[in-house]
């Protein structure tokens, strides 16, 4: 796989924050309506759904869920620019973008704990049950798509 499988990787958490602890309160999206603070409180919420704290649910059936986790997670397809799953946060729930951001690198040690117990799976609302190999996947496709959503990596593809 390439690096972009890679971004949420343990291993490369540093390089995950010090390049999202460059977002300024007033960095502007290459695209979408997002802000820099409610685009990294939206990677918490979804990083939630997958260390315990939110329970998440399949909203396909089990053929639509394998399908799509077949292309999204094992194939090099990228998310595309201005998918929209509903309105961005309007009411930002941590006091500045510093504090979402450590809170999001606390949400992710969190979700490498809650994957510990062997065979542990989570359900993803599109490609259902998936292990901590496939969500680390996933969720560095969703990082990678919001750090270059604000110029802060470049593409790999």
């Amino acid at each position: 796989m390439k690096l972009v499988t890679k971004i949420i990787e343990p291993q490369n958490r540093e390089h995950l924050e010090r390049l999202l602890l460059k977002l300024e309160k007033d960095s502007l999206p290459i695209w979408g309506k997002m802000t820099a603070q409610q685009m990294v409180e939206h990677l918490i919420n979804q990083i939630q759904y997958t260390n315990g704290k939110k329970i998440p649910y399949c909203e396909v059936t089990e053929q639509e869920a394998h399908k799509a986790r077949q292309i999204n997670i094992y194939t090099d397809t990228e998310l595309s620019r201005n998918v929209i799953f509903g309105e961005p946060l309007k009411k930002l729930l941590f006091s500045d973008l510093n504090v979402a951001t450590h809170q999001l690198m606390s949400e992710l040690r969190d979700f490498d704990k809650y994957f510990e117990e062997p065979g542990k799976t989570e359900i993803h609302g599109a490609f259902g049950p998936m292990t901590y190999q496939e969500w680390l996947i996933w969720h560095s496709k969703h990082f990678y798509h919001h750090l270059k959503q604000f110029g802060l990596i470049e593409g790999y593809y």
